[in-house]
């Protein structure tokens, strides 16, 4: 496998590509209804897209608020550190605007995940899309 590429996406530009990987992911392997999945915010956020040799393999967005969401690695390549790859850009970028607090909203199954880039959980469980997840909060060092 190469080494993992992350750049800032364009909503525009790199749409299909976002939203190809955002519907395996969510929607079909996830079964959260398309509905759900696009709101307003997309047009605004910083999207992250990761590549391996080029081919668009995951996503992030980060709002404007530091609230990091959307993130999602095709199968194939889960295990692969993309999803740290992408965490990672995802936090650099948000404390590079200043965000010294930055928020997600995780599945259960992926506290771990979370936890080992920093965030705590801070809420009780609650449903999301008809799934469990919690509100994380990771705060700059």
């Amino acid at each position: 496998m190469s080494d993992i590429e992350v750049r800032i996406a364009d909503w525009q530009k790199d749409n299909a590509d976002l939203r190809r990987i955002r519907e395996t992911v969510f929607v079909a392997e996830q079964s959260v209804p398309p509905e759900l999945e696009w709101d307003a915010d997309d047009t605004d956020a910083v999207h992250f897209l990761a590549l391996e040799s080029g081919y668009p393999v995951g996503t992030a967005r980060l709002l404007s608020d530091g609230h990091i969401g959307r993130v999602s690695v095709l199968r194939d390549w889960r295990g692969m550190n993309v999803g740290d790859a992408l965490m990672k850009a995802a936090i650099e970028e948000a404390e590079r605007r200043g965000l010294d607090e930055q928020r997600l909203t995780a599945q259960v199954h992926a506290t771990p995940f979370y936890e080992r880039l920093g965030f705590e959980v801070i809420s009780d469980e609650f449903l999301e899309a008809g799934l469990p997840h919690v509100e994380m909060l990771r705060k700059r060092n």
